[in-house]
């Protein structure tokens, strides 16, 4: 357990060990979000917007369905990019 004090105009220092246990630098986003249990501190990834497709859940779906199929060895491997490109004709 980490204790810090709070200063005037509700300032939080966050004890380094917090900040390496939730990977934050300076300039990153907390989220603090309230539970019957208490108030769980979560760092906030920011995601680019050039980059937002592929977390949204048709993509992440297609992701989980994809490493299931590696996982159960259903791929198909080729031994050039000329044999990849002759099995899309088929």
């Amino acid at each position: 357990m980490v204790r810090a004090t709070l200063r005037e105009r509700g300032q939080l220092t966050l004890p380094s060990q917090v900040r390496v246990a939730l990977g934050l630098k300076e300039g990153d986003e907390v989220v603090f979000e309230m539970t019957a249990d208490g108030v769980y501190l979560r760092a906030m990834t920011l995601v680019p917007t050039d980059q937002a497709w592929f977390w949204t859940a048709s993509w992440q779906a297609g992701e989980r369905e994809a490493s299931e199929q590696i996982a159960r060895g259903d791929v198909e491997t080729f031994d050039d990019a000329d044999a990849f490109l002759g099995s899309l004709d088929d």
